[in-house]
């Protein structure tokens, strides 16, 4: 797995890409919690994510429920095919924000 993290349009944003599992995972982690201390609007990009497994998809709840306690934006964007049926399998893809694009993100104003 590998990220880059760029600032845009008022967002940080985490662009992963390939495996998100359980030898990955507590990277990924440690990036959005540091990401959260930093910036109080994090999108994680998944649109490169070829796979995530329950630690991978446990990672993105600790940040989303980190994101909320602390009143900040915590939001999915361009979910691959991959990364999406796992979260329909969790039912997560109705709990966290998913967007298609940060185009898309931009157009809903703040949340």
């Amino acid at each position: 797995m590998t990220y880059l993290v760029e600032e845009k349009d008022g967002f940080l944003l985490v662009h992963l890409e390939g495996d998100v599992d359980l030898s990955t995972s507590p990277e990924v982690r440690k990036l959005m919690l540091d990401c959260l201390r930093k910036k109080p609007q994090l999108l994680i990009d998944l649109s490169q994510v070829s796979y995530i497994d329950s630690s991978g998809v446990a990672s993105l709840v600790e940040g989303y429920q980190l994101s909320k306690s602390q009143g900040s934006e915590f939001a999915l964007i361009g979910v691959s095919e991959a990364a999406r049926s796992v979260l329909q399998l969790a039912r997560l893809d109705k709990v966290f924000p998913i967007y298609d694009s940060l185009a898309q993100r931009l157009q809903h104003g703040s949340i």
